[in-house]
């Protein structure tokens, strides 16, 4: 074969061997960046849901609870009270006691709540309005059960008193504390409720590792078709985890909300139940309000998948990273690099 034909197929051959090193190096450029970009934002989007859960069992439902157990307790209270001195005082011996054991679990439940309410700054000065209002209340109730026994219009009086420091209108306790209440249950509706940011976090780690799976496919075909390698045991372990990364963390994030989303619907019918003050129902109503509370804090609680599933994640994310580059690196390096 004369020479200028051997030199015209020898430039040919030359020429697509560097246009097939050029291909795989993109190809190993966009498998790392993606599975960093798409893994970053994976593992950020998956470590905030398992946040949201455990800050609404810590946080949101026992400040929910103690609002509406301290309202509770404070309207028995009143109940039982009035009872203490009714006229037909045979059905309601030891009233009086029910009275100041009521009131002291309202008294109690403000102090804890000082520590769990989530409604900030705010919350705390709504708690501090409270505690003094609840003296007055006290000063005013209990000479009227106690002191003023026989004395029907000092009894009455002050009767009226403590009425209107526990029920007026946008000043009382029972309307301040259901003011902290509604600030408190938006916060629970924004910490159980996937947001757009974090919709559009998972949307960006889905359609990250999607673009992985189908590189990872395209850097298959090219060692297959231009290299003459049938398969590359690297890239296929990569391309196993990135489906598994993008089935596994999903399915966790989606039971975790499920199971948020009940919180946040018992936590509404707890904050309802509240606001039912018949004196038959309220002993029922602080028995709902315990039982939900107890059920609510159960479904929350912090499960070891969790943990396994988000270190799975990690490992995942590392394999995705580096199975890629090993893969591709040591074909590079076996047929151009080194021959280069």
């Amino acid at each position: 074969m004369p020479w200028p034909a051997r030199w015209t197929r020898a430039s040919r051959t030359r020429g697509g061997g560097s246009r097939t090193r050029r291909l795989l190096e993109l190809h190993l450029a966009l498998l790392v960046v993606t599975a960093l970009a798409s893994m970053t934002v994976l593992l950020v989007s998956y470590r905030e849901v398992q946040n949201a859960a455990g800050e609404m069992r810590t946080h949101g439902a026992p400040a929910v609870q103690g609002v509406s157990a301290t309202q509770l307790a404070l309207l028995r209270a009143h109940q039982e009270a009035q009872d203490s001195v009714a006229n037909e005082i045979d059905g309601v011996i030891g009233a009086g006691a029910r009275y100041e054991n009521q009131l002291s679990a309202a008294e109690q439940g403000l102090s804890r709540l000082s520590d769990v309410q989530i409604d900030g700054e705010r919350g705390r000065g709504v708690l501090r309005t409270v505690n003094g209002l609840l003296t007055s209340y006290s000063s005013s109730m209990t000479p009227g059960t106690v002191k003023y026994v026989d004395d029907d219009l000092m009894q009455r009086e002050k009767f009226e008193e403590a009425e209107r420091i526990l029920r007026r209108e946008g000043t009382g306790v029972v309307p301040r504390l259901d003011v902290l209440q509604k600030h408190q249950m938006q916060r629970v509706d924004r910490i159980s409720s996937m947001g757009a940011l974090q919709q559009t976090g998972w949307a960006v780690a889905e359609l990250g590792l999607l673009v992985l799976a189908l590189t990872a496919l395209s850097a298959l075909w090219v060692l297959r078709r231009r290299c003459g390698r049938s398969h590359d045991p690297w890239l296929l372990l990569s391309l196993l985890a990135a489906v598994a990364l993008a089935v596994v963390p999903l399915w966790a994030t989606t039971v975790t909300q499920e199971r948020l989303d009940t919180a946040r619907g018992r936590l509404v019918a707890i904050e309802q139940r509240a606001h039912h003050d018949d004196r038959r129902e309220l002993a029922g109503s602080q028995q709902f309000v315990t039982d939900n509370s107890t059920t609510v804090r159960g479904g929350l609680a912090a499960q070891r998948w969790q943990s396994w599933t988000y270190y799975g994640a990690l490992g995942g994310g590392a394999l995705i990273v580096l199975l890629p580059a090993v893969g591709i690196c040591r074909r590079l390096n076996a047929d151009y690099w080194r021959a280069g």
